[in-house]
C-alpha cells in the first residue's frame, strides 16, 4: 500500500524555507512517486511479498547512509534507544502493511487496490477521536459516505475479464487497516522523534514483519530475482522509500497542510493511469463516475475536516496521511 506508505514530518535539519512554488512542485513529485509503485510491483511478475522485502532491504541501507554520511559531517549521534523503542510499533506496522499490500496488487486490479486504500482517512478521524481525544468535524464523514458509494461503483463495475478477484480486495481491507495502524503508532512515534531518525529506525524494524510475510509466502522466490524484479526493487526503494518522503518533508515547509492532503488525493487517479500505461490495465468507462466520486468524496472531506490552527513550530511533528507504498 505505499499504497506508501505513507509519514511526512518537519524536517528540523533543513535551514532555509523553500518558497511556495517549489513547495508545490515537491507535493506534485511525491504524489507521482507514490502513485507508480502499484504499477512497477505488478511489472515485475514477481510476487509482492518478494518485492517488498527487496524494497525494504534497500530502504535500510539507502537511510543508514543517509545517517552515516551526516555522522562524518556534522557528528549527528545515530537513534537512540528511546528512539528505537519509540518507533517499534509504526515499524511493525509498517512492515506488515507494505508487505500484503505489494501482495494484494499482484492478486486484484490497481484500481481496486489504490481506490480501497484511498478510504484511510475516513478511518483516522474516528480513531484520532478515540486514541487521541480529538474533536473531529463529524458532520464531514457525510462526505466518506459519497466515496464509499464511488468505491461500491468501482469495485461493481470492473472488467469481466480483469485480475481482480475477492480474495485481493479483502486483502486489501486488511491493508487498509494495518495502513491506518502504522499512521496512528507514526503519530505516537513522531512527537519525539524527527524525520531522519524516524525513517532510518521504522524501516529496519519493519523487516521483522515483512521478512517473516515473505518466506511464508513467497520463500522460494526470494533469491534469485530477475532482472525486471531487481529494477522494480530499485525504483521502488529510490521513489518511495526515500524521495517522496524527503519531498514532503520539505515541501511542509512552504506548503498548507491541507493543500498536500489534497493534492494527495490525485494519487489513486494517477496509480490507475499508471496501471494503463504500465500494465495495460483495462479500464472500463463505467467505473469513472465512481472514481469521481471517491475523488470528490475525499476532497469535500480533507476541507470539511480541516481546522484553522496556529501556525506550526519548526519541530512540531505532522503526520500526512499518503498511501502504501
Amino acid at each position: 500500500m505505499l499504497r506508501s506508505w505513507h509519514v511526512a514530518a518537519s524536517l528540523e535539519d533543513v535551514t532555509t524555507s523553500a518558497a511556495p512554488g517549489r513547495g508545490l512542485v515537491a507535493v506534485a513529485g511525491a504524489v507521482v512517486s507514490f502513485s507508480i509503485s502499484s504499477a512497477l510491483v505488478k511489472w515485475a511478475a514477481t510476487p509482492g511479498a518478494v518485492i517488498a522485502f527487496w524494497r525494504m532491504v534497500g530502504a535500510v541501507l539507502a537511510w543508514w547512509l543517509v545517517l552515516v554520511v551526516l555522522r562524518l559531517a556534522t557528528g549527528r549521534p545515530f537513534p537512540s534507544r528511546q528512539t528505537w523503542r519509540a518507533v517499534v510499533p509504526a515499524g511493525l506496522f509498517f512492515g506488515a502493511n507494505i508487505s500484503l499490500f505489494f501482495t494484494a496488487v499482484t492478486k486484484t486490479s490497481i484500481a481496486h487496490a489504490e481506490f480501497i486504500t484511498s478510504l484511510s482517512p475516513l478511518l483516522l478521524v474516528p480513531a484520532g477521536a478515540v486514541i487521541f481525544g480529538e474533536q473531529p468535524r463529524w458532520r464531514a464523514l457525510g462526505w466518506g459516505l459519497v466515496s464509499l458509494v464511488g468505491i461500491a461503483i468501482v469495485l461493481a463495475f470492473g472488467p469481466p475479464s480483469g485480475n481482480a478477484t475477492v480474495g485481493g480486495d479483502l486483502l486489501m481491507l486488511v491493508v487498509l487497516c494495518t495502513w491506518v495502524g502504522y499512521l496512528v503508532s507514526a503519530r505516537r512515534a513522531r512527537a519525539t522523534v524527527e524525520v531522519v531518525d524516524f525513517m532510518s529506525t521504522v524501516m529496519p524494524v519493519g523487516m521483522l514483519t515483512a521478512s517473516p510475510i515473505a518466506f511464508v509466502l513467497a520463500g522460494d522466490d526470494l533469491w534469485p530475482l530477475s532482472d525486471k524484479a531487481w529494477v522494480s526493487a530499485a525504483l521502488l526503494t529510490v521513489l518511495t522509500g526515500m524521495l517522496a518522503h524527503g519531498l514532503i518533508a520539505i515541501a511542509q515547509r512552504a506548503v498548507d497542510v491541507g493543500v498536500i492532503a489534497t493534492m494527495q488525493v490525485a494519487q489513486p487517479a494517477l496509480a490507475v493511469g499508471w496501471a494503463y500505461l504500465i500494465v495495460d490495465e483495462e479500464i472500463r468507462l463505467a467505473q469513472v463516475p465512481g472514481m469521481v466520486l471517491v475523488l470528490v468524496g475525499l476532497v469535500a472531506f480533507t476541507l470539511a475536516t480541516r481546522r484553522r490552527l496556529p501556525p506550526p513550530v519548526d519541530d512540531a511533528p505532522a503526520i500526512l496521511v499518503d498511501h502504501a507504498g
